[in-house]
């Protein structure tokens, strides 16, 4: 079964840690993808998303919906 999150992130982003976490006290699954080493990827994951540069860049069953705050947000309002 594929997972319900995709999250791309980088080593040092406190964002991310946020995320990652919040998923998990959620007990849900995610994927990870870390573009810290790979800022090609990261440029063409921006470019795909209308620019969005920041991570995380979050997933949600193969939609962007953005970051932390827009996750967080997703859960506060019961659509996630």
């Amino acid at each position: 079964m594929a997972e319900k999150f995709l999250i791309y992130t980088t080593s040092f982003c406190s964002y991310c840690q946020a995320a990652k976490r919040l998923l998990e006290q959620k007990g849900l699954n995610y994927r990870e993808i870390d573009l810290t080493q790979d800022q090609e990827l990261r440029q063409k994951i921006s470019k795909e998303n209308g620019g969005y540069r920041t991570v995380p860049m979050i997933f949600m069953e193969g939609k962007f919906v953005g970051g932390f705050t827009e996750l967080k947000d997703l859960f506060d309002q019961g659509k996630a």
